[in-house]
């Protein structure tokens, strides 16, 4: 029971729910690079491999960013904060994972295994970012942008320029979903001299950057289509998730934040999981 109890702990930690925003563009990646069903050895080692370094930079982020979360009174229950996971430990799991990631790769192909430390670099980095820049949030888009470039370069080993313009679009993506998010912190990260958007700029031109990155997405999403040469299907998704976004500017005011947590997670959890959806059926169905 007490492992069980852990394992909750660290999924906790690095919030395991969250890997519904990069693992459907991971397999979109891949099942256009396979045009179709990719076999089930690249499916699985591309899904150990996403997980595994989106773990370590979860688990990295969480180590790096310890003070501020004791201080930060939306984040002081986290479990590396109450002392639930200690530091050593966490150390253990980043160590872990970035090993699991490596080895994936490795049995992937002879360049993802190549490009594997550059990727853990990259994604560890990004936790100083706000540190220094307010382009953080693009940085952390371009983390989860390579999910779509990863799964392309699983199947095929050199860089696809669908796949390439799909990793703009979802660096966007995230970008302007993560500036909704860091709009709860704006005040925190004023008084800590920290470099997000909402904190520099105000809400109000928050959401204004906000709603240019999504708008920015969905016309690099258009682009990846007619690169990847996709159907009708396709472009009627892509139409969705745009209607979606805007919703979405609708549901969050300067004044009115109260659903921030529904837009970030369910909201932008459908959108990932409604784009790999209409990328099989595109692919599947032609009608």
């Amino acid at each position: 029971m007490k492992g069980l109890k852990k394992i909750g702990l660290i999924c906790r930690m690095i919030k395991i729910e969250h890997s519904v925003f990069a693992l459907p563009f991971a397999y979109s990646g891949l099942f256009w690079a396979s045009k179709g069903w990719p076999g089930w050895a690249k499916f699985v080692f591309l899904t150990v491999a996403m997980v595994s370094i989106r773990s370590f930079a979860m688990a990295v982020n969480r180590l790096v960013d310890l003070d501020l979360d004791r201080n930060n009174p939306r984040t002081q229950n986290r479990p590396l904060v109450t002392g639930e996971i200690g530091i050593r430990e966490c150390i253990w799991f980043s160590l872990g994972c970035a090993l699991i990631f490596v080895a994936a790769c490795a049995f992937l192909n002879k360049l993802c295994l190549v490009l594997a430390p550059f990727a853990l670099i990259w994604s560890g980095l990004y936790s100083l970012s706000k540190r220094f820049t307010w382009w953080c949030h693009f940085w952390l888009g371009s983390v989860l942008g390579l999910a779509p470039v990863a799964g392309w370069i699983a199947k095929s080993p050199y860089f696809g320029l669908a796949s390439l313009l799909l990793g703009c679009g979802v660096m966007f993506w995230v970008a302007g979903f993560d500036i909704f998010y860091s709009l709860q912190d704006r005040e925190f990260d004023r008084s800590q001299g920290l470099f997000s958007i909402p904190a520099q700029f105000g809400a109000s031109s928050s959401l204004a950057m906000a709603k240019l990155s999504h708008f920015t997405s969905i016309l690099f999403l258009l682009l990846a289509g007619l690169s990847f040469g996709a159907g009708w299907i396709y472009f009627l998704t892509i139409i969705t998730i745009g209607l979606i976004l805007f919703l979405e500017h609708v549901l969050i005011a300067p004044d009115n934040l109260q659903r921030i947590n529904l837009v970030f997670f369910t909201f932008n959890g459908f959108v990932a999981i409604l784009f790999v959806v209409g990328v099989i059926l595109d692919l599947y169905i032609k009608l």
